[in-house]
C-alpha cells in the first residue's frame, strides 16, 4: 500500500517532535532518510561530495552575531540557494537584501517553498551548503541590518 501526502506529513510531523536521531523508511516507490545533530554532521563528513555540488560559499570575515539577523529555516526540508540547478544563487554574501527579497528555496516534499530575508541590510554569512538537509530553526544566512 502507497504512503499518502497525509502519511509522509504525519512521518514528518512525528519525526520533527521525537528526538530521533536518525529515521529510514522504505516502501515501494518511496525512500525516507532523515538525520539530525552531531549524526547528521558526523554522516555527511563521510560522504563523498557531489559532483555536480556548488563550491562552498566564500567566508565571511569574522562578525559579531549579537548585531546580525539570522535568517533561520522555517521548516525541515533541503536548502536550495538558486532557483535550478545551474542557475545564479538567489543571494551571496555582500548582497543587499530587502525584508521580502527570497534568499533560498527549501524542498519539502517536492514543494519549494520561498523564504523571504525577513529584514533590509546585507548578507555577511552563508551557514548552510547547497542541497543540504536543514532543521527547524536552522541559521541559514546572518544579515547585518541597515542602521
Amino acid at each position: 500500500m502507497p504512503l499518502s501526502e497525509d502519511d509522509i506529513r504525519e512521518i514528518l510531523r512525528l519525526i520533527d517532535e521525537s528526538d530521533v536521531e536518525e529515521l529510514r523508511v522504505e516502501t515501494e516507490g518511496f525512500s525516507l532518510y532523515v538525520r539530525r545533530g552531531e549524526s547528521a554532521a558526523r554522516a555527511e563528513a563521510e560522504l563523498p561530495q557531489r559532483a555536480a555540488a556548488e563550491p562552498a560559499p566564500p567566508s565571511a570575515p569574522a562578525v559579531t552575531t549579537d548585531v546580525l539577523h539570522t535568517v533561520s529555516a522555517p521548516m525541515l526540508g533541503t536548502f536550495y540557494r538558486a532557483e535550478a540547478p545551474g542557475a545564479p544563487p538567489f543571494v551571496g554574501v555582500g548582497t543587499r537584501v530587502e525584508s521580502h527579497t527570497v534568499v533560498c528555496l527549501i524542498e519539502v516534499m517536492k514543494m519549494m517553498n520561498s523564504v523571504p530575508a525577513g529584514v533590509a541590510g546585507t548578507i555577511v554569512e552563508v551557514c548552510v551548503e547547497n542541497a543540504q538537509l536543514v532543521e527547524y530553526g536552522a541559521p541559514l544566512f546572518h544579515v547585518e541590518p541597515d542602521r
